[in-house]
């Protein structure tokens, strides 16, 4: 049975990674997924079905358009590998090594296995695209979101922490809040920080001048890598100030967060019609589900949005991206709030040893930072049980707030 599944798995992954490509392609250059269909990007001609089978078209047309003979990058043929590989991967190490326990048989656990194979495919999409074009796509992250939390409440997992019905009452309250903040944020209530940024870098210091070549000798041109800059004073904002805006946008959620924990703790008429709507069994169970995901969600996100604030605020320039925070949001609201707090901190580690060559090599001190979390995320996803085991004197009391 399991050789199904893997041959069947494999299957779907290339075809979902060809999807993926649509994606990575698309997606950052504001263009739809849906229309037109699949064409050649240079002579735009539409790509027949038997020229857009995953991995064996790019085979047989030897990395060519059939029409212009233009070359298509590799880089299909890899994601398309890739993703296949993730999926087939994920399914072997769940349920063929058993790399994590309690995970259960596929018949039980399938929806939690397909909201961690729609994460790996929407952190591959990611990284390609902050790699890149220095951005995070949020539309990938929202969706992954979504189906976290739909894949949470339609059949709640234990890999999936369960919440306190006091933290299940604070993430309804703060997500509320968010909506209000989003609402207020769109009639002009409230103004988004980094709106006036100049988003080119700043122009570089004049190059000393240089001794002139003896004829005969070429000068090497000096290539330069683009690279991101974050905001600071010479982008024409203060980034202080502009954090504050983002301290104010969480104001609505922070306080409906503090007012749903009051009401279901202080006021025993509203705690315990709370007990009763998240009572175990029947509507409950599924209840649940839904707010451990959006607890996970909220906590992922905090993690790296508390850093860019008290960043900002520290450092006077723009620390972290947006795009990073719901990254790390999507991953607590697939995988709970556990997963995306170590990874957190895990991350550092990998992003550490490339960051100095990146320093060292092309005197590049800025580096995308969605990679790193990623790979993280699907580290400590693997091998959460060592992860579990080695911190569980201090999970424990987090555990005991949240539980």
């Amino acid at each position: 049975m399991d050789a199904f599944w893997v041959v069947f798995l494999l299957m779907i992954g290339a075809c979902v990674g060809s999807f993926l490509n649509v994606v990575i392609y698309r997606l950052p250059r504001g263009e739809s997924i849906v229309f037109p269909p699949s064409h050649c990007p240079h002579c735009g001609r539409a790509i027949k079905w038997y020229d857009n089978v995953p991995l064996l078209s790019w085979i047989v047309l030897r990395g060519h358009c059939r029409f212009c003979k233009a070359n298509i990058s590799p880089r299909y043929l890899l994601v398309e590998a890739a993703t296949a590989g993730m999926i087939v991967g994920l399914y072997v190490c769940y349920y063929i090594l058993e790399v994590r326990d309690g995970g259960g048989r596929w018949g039980e656990s399938w929806v939690m296995f397909v909201a961690h194979a729609a994460l790996l495919c929407s952190l591959l999409v990611c990284s390609i695209v902050d790699i890149e074009r220095w951005i995070v796509p949020l539309e990938v992250c929202w969706f992954v979101s979504l189906v976290g939390l739909a894949c949470s409440a339609a059949a709640p997992h234990a890999w999936v922490p369960a919440v306190s019905p006091a933290a299940g009452a604070m993430s309804l309250g703060a997500a509320v809040g968010l909506v209000v903040a989003i609402v207020l944020a769109h009639y002009g209530l409230i103004q988004r920080s980094f709106v006036d940024a100049d988003e080119s870098p700043p122009p570089p210091p004049p190059e000393p001048v240089r001794k002139k070549k003896k004829k005969g000798k070429k000068a090497k041109d000096r290539k330069q890598t683009p690279i991101a800059v974050a905001a600071t004073k010479a982008h024409g904002v203060n980034p202080r100030k502009e954090i504050l805006r983002e301290v104010l946008f969480l104001g609505p959620a922070l306080a409906l967060a503090a007012v749903a924990y009051v009401l279901v703790t202080k006021v025993p008429v509203i705690a315990g019609g709370w007990e009763a709507l998240t009572g175990a069994g029947g509507f409950g169970r599924h209840f649940n589900g839904f707010l451990a995901g959006l607890f996970g969600y909220l906590i992922g996100g905090l993690w790296v949005w508390g850093t860019r604030i008290l960043g900002t605020l520290g450092f006077g320039k723009e620390a972290m991206g947006l795009g990073d925070v719901h990254l790390l949001a999507a991953v607590g609201a697939v995988a709970g709030w556990i997963v995306p707090s170590v990874a957190f901190f895990v991350a550092p580690l990998f992003g550490l040893l490339w960051a100095i060559y990146l320093w060292a090599v092309r005197n590049q001190r800025e580096l995308p930072y969605g990679p790193w979390l990623a790979t993280a995320t699907v580290v400590v996803l693997l091998f959460y049980d060592v992860f579990a085991k080695l911190l569980r004197p201090y999970t424990e009391v987090f555990e005991f707030l949240f539980t």
